[in-house]
C-alpha cells in the first residue's frame, strides 16, 4: 500500500545531508576567513600574511633590504611572500575542505561549492 514512499524517505534523507552540508559549507568558511598561513621569501626577510580564504592581511619586512640600490631585488622579495601566502591558503582552503567532504562521507578529490 505504501510502497512508493520508500522514494520519499531517501529523498528526505539526501535532503537533510544537503542541508548538513550547507551549513558544515558555511561554518567552514568562517573559519578559513579567520585561520592564517604565512609565506616568505629571502630566507625569512620577508613574510606575507594571508588568511586560509586569501586575503592579505600582513606583510612583515626586515629593515636591513632597505638599500636604494635593490629597490628591484625588495619588489620582487615582497611579491614572492605575497605568492607564498596564497599558495598555502590555497593549500590550507583545500585541506580543510578535504577533510569535510571526508566527514561527509563524500569522495576526498569532490570539488566544493559545486
Amino acid at each position: 500500500m505504501f510502497k512508493g514512499l520508500g522514494g520519499l524517505a531517501d529523498m528526505g534523507k539526501m535532503m537533510k545531508a544537503a542541508q548538513e552540508m550547507q551549513t558544515k559549507m558555511a561554518e567552514l568558511q568562517e573559519e578559513l576567513a579567520s585561520m592564517t598561513v604565512t609565506g616568505e621569501s629571502g630566507a625569512g626577510l620577508v613574510k606575507a600574511t594571508s588568511t586560509a580564504k586569501g586575503e592579505l592581511v600582513g606583510l612583515e619586512i626586515d629593515p636591513s633590504i632597505f638599500n636604494p640600490d635593490e629597490k628591484e631585488v625588495v619588489e620582487d622579495l615582497i611579491l614572492a611572500a605575497i605568492k607564498d601566502a596564497q599558495m598555502k591558503a590555497s593549500d590550507k582552503s583545500q585541506e580543510e575542505m578535504k577533510k569535510l567532504t571526508e566527514g561527509l562521507g563524500l569522495p576526498a578529490d569532490m570539488k566544493l561549492p559545486f
